[in-house]
């Protein structure tokens, strides 16, 4: 019957996923299938921001096409830049070199630079609420003296975002020259 030892263990491996078993086998999986599993966090994180922020783009697009219908083109132009913004956002996040999604390859990130890299994140998750709440003052805001005033923050608010996902790569370009 062999050593109780080694019938624990084979217990104990026959009850492990396939890739456990590879890992505990070859040196270096494990750490293979740690940077797949970020690469695809990465790449659920990146087609989640991108598709909020086009919604957001097309929430920008139909209060111009709004504006167009009322005769009140002064407005179109006004949200034109907010709209450039959110919609070169989204494209850059969508479109993001293989580099951003499988920055864990290429670049050595410390603790330190992935947890300043997930604030981020984070901080671009939280401005898809607040872009959605400058959209809803511009629509709040039709007919009235504070119109101007909305647009203007939606197109200061777009632009945070644009400034957040460059300091994001900072990071990441910082960790790639170390």
């Amino acid at each position: 019957m062999g050593d109780p030892e080694d019938q624990i263990y084979g217990k104990v491996s026959s009850d492990m996923d396939p890739f456990k078993k590879i890992g505990t086998k070859i040196p270096g999986f494990s750490g293979y299938i740690e940077r797949q599993a970020r690469r695809d966090s990465d790449k659920i994180l990146r087609d989640t921001l991108a598709d909020r922020f086009e919604e957001l783009w097309q929430r920008v697009s139909g209060l111009q096409r709004e504006f167009i219908r009322n005769n009140q083109i002064k407005y179109v132009d006004d949200l034109e830049a907010a709209a450039i913004k959110l919609r070169t956002f989204s494209d850059r996040i969508r479109l993001a070199p293989r580099g951003y999604s499988g920055l864990f390859d290429a670049v050595n990130i410390n603790q330190d630079e992935l947890t300043q890299l997930y604030e981020y994140d984070a901080a671009m998750l939280d401005l898809v609420e607040e872009l959605n709440r400058a959209i809803d003052n511009i629509e709040m805001s039709v007919g009235t003296d504070g119109l101007d005033a909305a647009i203007r923050h939606l197109e200061k608010t777009s632009q945070e975002c644009i400034d957040v996902y460059n300091r994001r790569s900072e990071v990441v370009y910082g960790a790639a020259s170390t």
